[in-house]
């Protein structure tokens, strides 16, 4: 085992290194400027998008998940360990500057989650009584490359529905023993168990379980987290300054530590807001819309919840309480004594709960993109009744078992190439995206409240566009 995690840990440092953050930050800021800065200039128009999806509902009879469930099933998958673990092992390996390069790659990130997710919703398919589609199939569709398509779906599969779901279970029996002392290998049993009997049951119903527990997870952790800023208030301005001069190495001496600091901010910021992975795309294609801009902006809103709000959070926690420089601390050890530190010995209880209901919601809808991706290559029902239990059961099991830094590394590694090939698909249909958001914004001054979309609008690829009749 050590000798894997040592192979897969060079090869990370030597994909990651500068040149795919570089990629990654170049088409974030690409994305940015053909959009006109849509993630800022628009952030009005996405929360009324979602404020009416929320109290809106599906016509009857029909099974289509609305565009807020979607935006909760994608933030289940985002607000997990990420937001607990995962900042708190950046800023352990990487300092305080690795918030910064967090916060930089969810403000440019976000233009990118629009472009995948607005091409998601423009290339879905009709799968039953509800939609499909994701980077897989606007691959193919759009590019008409079969083989990038399949290559991108098992990516993802490997990516999500097995190595995150590792993660996920890690931190959980992690966060268990830290708090209660249960053991790791009876807590895996019990995930494993309840996550195989939701998964079971579809996107449905992993859209109806995602939509209830997203919202209580978040808004109680986020006014925790208010409570003790506001109580530490007077730390705020050297937590902020800390937090900038150490982003660009201005207090480092030891050569490269500027590079440590970017290298985890980005990597722990992708793993966290999935902007440009290709994963959100997955369920926003699933939403029941009237223009795929609708769903596009949607789940843009998605990467600044995660990470201006939730990640941001847990980093201040933690870097009020001044334990991030204890070497012994990493991952949710680190948060949980953070918070033990502020509010007592309830806090390592309190992460304890609140982590399993972030990271069981992520389980569930990793379990989904992984779903739909296997159906893009196979129907075959024996295939996905051993995808099922391979990702429900033994990954989770894996997770419980494995060590903290081979399951952290296994993530790194898939997530650089999935990466990669998204951004390459994007690239090169990101026109698409942005002569839907003209049509849209079109539309709007011209006073149409809710713009529509039919696939005779883009000629070129109508027989591409199996909806928008």
């Amino acid at each position: 085992m050590d000798e894997l995690n040592n192979w897969i840990n060079q090869i990370n440092d030597a994909v990651w290194g500068y040149v795919l953050i570089f990629v990654l930050v170049g088409c974030g800021i690409w994305f940015t400027w053909r959009t006109r800065f849509v993630q800022f200039r628009m952030v009005g128009e996405m929360l009324r998008l979602l404020t009416e999806s929320a109290i809106g509902s599906t016509p009857k009879g029909q099974k289509h998940i609305s565009p807020f469930q979607a935006f909760a099933v994608s933030v289940a998958t985002r607000v997990g360990t990420g937001n607990l673990a995962g900042v708190a092992t950046a800023i352990s390996i990487g300092g305080p500057g690795a918030v910064f390069w967090m916060w930089i790659i969810a403000l440019i990130g976000s233009a990118t989650a629009f472009v995948e997710s607005t091409l998601a919703q423009l290339f879905k398919q009709k799968h039953k009584d509800s939609f499909i589609g994701g980077p897989a199939y606007y691959i193919q569709r759009g590019l008409h490359q079969r083989w990038m398509a399949v290559l991108f779906a098992i990516l993802i599969t490997l990516q999500f529905g097995l190595s995150n779901n590792s993660v996920q279970a890690s931190t959980i029996c992690g966060a268990m023993e830290e708090a209660f002392g249960w053991s790791p290998l009876l807590v895996g049993i019990f995930l494993s168990v309840t996550a195989l009997s939701i998964v079971f049951g579809g996107i449905q119903r992993i859209a109806r379980v995602s939509s209830i527990l997203v919202p209580v997870m978040a808004v109680g952790y986020v006014i925790l987290a208010v409570v003790i800023i506001v109580m530490n208030i007077d730390l705020i301005p050297q937590i902020m300054k800390v937090i900038v001069l150490d982003a660009f190495g201005i207090e480092q001496i030891a050569g490269g530590g500027i590079g440590a600091t970017i290298m985890n901010g980005v990597k722990r910021g992708l793993f966290s807001n999935e902007a440009g992975e290709g994963s959100a795309p997955n369920v926003a294609a699933t939403a029941a819309t009237t223009h795929p801009v609708k769903q596009g902006l949607i789940q843009a809103l998605g990467v600044f919840t995660d990470t201006l709000l939730v990640c941001s959070c847990t980093a201040f926690i933690i870097l009020v309480s001044g334990l991030y420089q204890v070497p012994e601390l990493k991952g949710i050890a680190l948060t949980q004594s953070a918070l033990q530190q502020e509010i007592g010995s309830a806090g390592p209880t309190f992460i304890a709960i609140a982590i399993f209901l972030f990271a069981f919601s992520s389980i569930i809808g990793n379990y989904y993109y992984g779903e739909a991706n296997i159906r893009f290559i196979t129907s075959n029902t024996k295939v996905m009744t051993a995808y099922r239990i391979l990702s429900a059961g033994v990954m989770v099991m894996f997770g419980a078992i494995a060590s903290f830094e081979l399951v952290w590394n296994l993530v790194d590694f898939f997530m650089a190439f999935l990466t990669a090939c998204n951004l390459v698909a994007i690239m090169l249909l990101g026109r698409y995206a942005f002569r839907l958001l003209d049509d849209y914004r079109q539309q709007k001054r011209q006073g149409i409240k809710e713009p529509t979309f039919h696939r005779s609008q883009l000629p070129e690829i109508e027989h591409e566009l199996e909806c928008w009749e």
